[in-house]
């Protein structure tokens, strides 16, 4: 392992937010249905599965070359997407105390990455 963040790694990161994004946007139409056998039956709990493991993969090519103190903080930009997400989606309210948190972590996360290219 080189120690460092790569461009090409960097984008394999925002590869896997964009797949735990996708997951998560997933389970949750699926959970809408409210039983869980209900959820289990739906294909679209089967598609976040399979984002499930497409993001495992690309996680461990990820940790095979970039050092797990840059990368994690780096995927928790997913906090920030699956917010957005909810909202776009789902039509969740977000109010200042989570937009604040939002921010916050974007800012910790730009600290990590910046260090980290």
């Amino acid at each position: 392992m080189s120690g460092s963040l790569t461009w090409p790694m960097l984008g394999l990161i925002l590869f896997c937010v964009l797949a735990e994004t996708a997951r998560e946007v997933c389970f949750k139409q699926a959970a809408q249905q409210g039983a869980l056998r209900l959820a289990l039956a739906r294909p679209v709990t089967w598609l976040g599965v399979l984002f499930w493991a497409v993001e495992l993969l690309a996680w461990t090519a990820v940790l095979e070359r970039v050092p797990l103190s840059l990368a994690f903080p780096l995927m928790a930009l997913s906090y920030v997407v699956i917010v957005l997400a909810g909202a776009a989606i789902f039509k969740e309210n977000i109010n200042l105390r989570h937009a604040t948190g939002v921010f916050l972590v974007t800012a910790g996360v730009a600290c990590v990455g910046v260090t980290g290219l």
